[in-house]
């Protein structure tokens, strides 16, 4: 259920749709909204949609998928699932092309202020941190029988937290006395491995992080979602990317830098100009969110909004209608 009172703030919502250009003849175009969370910027999409126009959203998390059905427009479809499965999704459809994909990623803001969810650890709660609870390993249950030596590899690869062997001790310790089965627990058992962390930070921020993201296999499903939308996207297709951490942006900027780049062959060689490699995408830029809306909604002061657009397409490439 939702949290009694909340409102989520969808993060550079403007920003993130002027970037998928739903207008003139693209208004007619089929998008994907890959993270429906609370369904703010899948609404704006809808406004801007023209009548032959299509919007297909996903989200794991099954209260997310309750609140998305209640939009109620025909153009309109939420998928209980994650975004990196949308080439089987499109199959089904009969989707060939695409016009643009929007991806949020992260936890939405209701996910964390839901203490049942066990995502915060200001919050006192069960640990489970799933994105969709109805399937896969709880973090409860993972950190009940992963090895010592696996936690600190996710707390340190995911977390980037200097202390992960020095929690994962923790953890293993703690768990021999008795199951670690909430958020506050767990708070506390890295709140005494963690001997220093930046001011007005808690200590557990990066352990939560780093579980969160093993969890829901995070980074894995982002990798192969970019590249199964990339496949998809037509001629002068927009990808329109928010992250909200360096691992996330890392993985979003090394792929859209692979795309725009090619490699040229000797200059030496009798080529024409029109026959040198042309590079799929064009990089149209990268945006932060302005300091009113920070002040406004303080979730946004890590998020990175990365553009791209399709310029040329693989030999038997789709093209969008």
């Amino acid at each position: 259920m939702e949290v009694p009172g909340f409102v989520h703030d969808s993060v550079l919502l403007n920003e993130a749709v002027d970037a998928l250009d739903i207008s003139g003849k693209r208004a007619d175009g089929v998008y994907l909204d890959g993270t429906f969370g609370r369904g703010g910027h899948s609404r704006l999409i809808l406004e801007r949609l023209g009548e032959k126009g299509r919007l297909v959203a996903f989200d794991k998390d099954p209260e997310a998928v309750r609140v998305a059905k209640e939009i109620g427009d025909p153009r309109f479809e939420i998928v209980h699932g994650t975004f990196a499965a949308l080439e089987e999704v499109l199959e089904e459809r009969k989707i060939k092309a695409i016009d643009g994909i929007l991806l949020d990623l992260g936890v939405s803001s209701p996910q964390v202020e839901d203490a049942k969810r066990g995502f915060s650890f200001r919050l006192d709660g069960p640990l489970d941190m799933r994105m969709d609870s109805t399937r896969g390993m709880s973090a409860r249950e993972w950190l009940a029988v992963e090895t010592e030596k696996k936690i600190a590899e996710v707390i340190y690869q995911y977390g980037e937290e200097r202390f992960a062997f020095q929690i994962a001790k923790e953890i293993v310790a703690g768990r021999a006395i008795q199951p670690i089965d909430s958020t506050k627990q767990l708070a506390q058992i890295v709140a005494r491995a963690v001997k220093t962390f930046e001011k007005g930070k808690n200590p557990a921020t990066r352990t939560f992080q780093a579980i969160r993201i093993y969890v829901n296999r995070e980074l894995e499903e982002l990798e192969i979602g970019l590249e199964k939308a990339w496949q998809r996207l037509g001629l002068e297709g927009r990808m329109s990317v928010i992250s909200f951490h360096s691992l996330e942006d890392r993985i979003v900027k090394r792929f859209f830098a692979g795309k725009a780049t090619v490699k040229m062959p000797d200059r030496r060689l009798p080529i024409r100009a029109s026959e040198l490699p042309r590079p799929e995408m064009k990089l149209l830029g990268k945006i932060k969110p302005s300091a009113a809306e920070v002040k406004r909604n303080v979730r946004a002061r890590s998020a990175i909004l990365r553009v791209a657009t399709r310029v040329a397409l693989p030999e038997g490439g789709v093209s969008a209608a």
